[in-house]
């Protein structure tokens, strides 16, 4: 079975339901389950996000923050300037799904990039998702 990493990123003061809708329809887009999800992952910024924490408790997922120097490190094929201006990196959701995901995990094991959904509470959520790679980079 395929294991999955899911990166997050999202507005201050998001709702639970719209981070867990953003997932939902990203992992649809993968043709993946939650039970194949190993692990969630996001900048440290976001380390009391509310939604990300409740999100991560709700699945039993481990939930990992990076720094945004580790994650502006990431090549990713959705950089953008206006992330860089709010969070000192280009990518929070791609870059730390593939983190997440591994050492060395390559830009081409996203099965889902930068997917954005924004929510009843007017406020947005992206959900990456990266296949999860062995110790040996495969």
């Amino acid at each position: 079975m395929t294991a999955y990493t899911v990166g997050l990123g999202c507005d201050r003061g998001v709702a639970l339901d719209t981070v867990r809708a953003a997932v939902q329809a990203a992992l649809a887009l993968a043709g993946a389950r939650r039970e194949q999800v190993v692990a969630a992952a996001s900048i440290t910024i976001k380390q009391d996000e509310a939604a990300l924490l409740a999100l991560a408790q709700e699945h039993g997922w481990p939930l990992r923050f990076y720094p945004p120097e580790q994650l502006a490190q990431v090549a990713v094929p959705n950089p953008s300037e206006t992330v860089r201006k709010y969070t000192g990196t280009p990518s929070v959701s791609e870059a730390a799904a593939l983190l997440a995901a591994g050492p060395h995990t390559p830009m081409t094991a996203l099965v889902v990039e930068k997917h954005k959904h924004r929510g009843a509470d007017g406020k947005n959520a992206t959900v990456s998702i990266a296949r999860k790679t062995d110790e040996h980079g495969t």
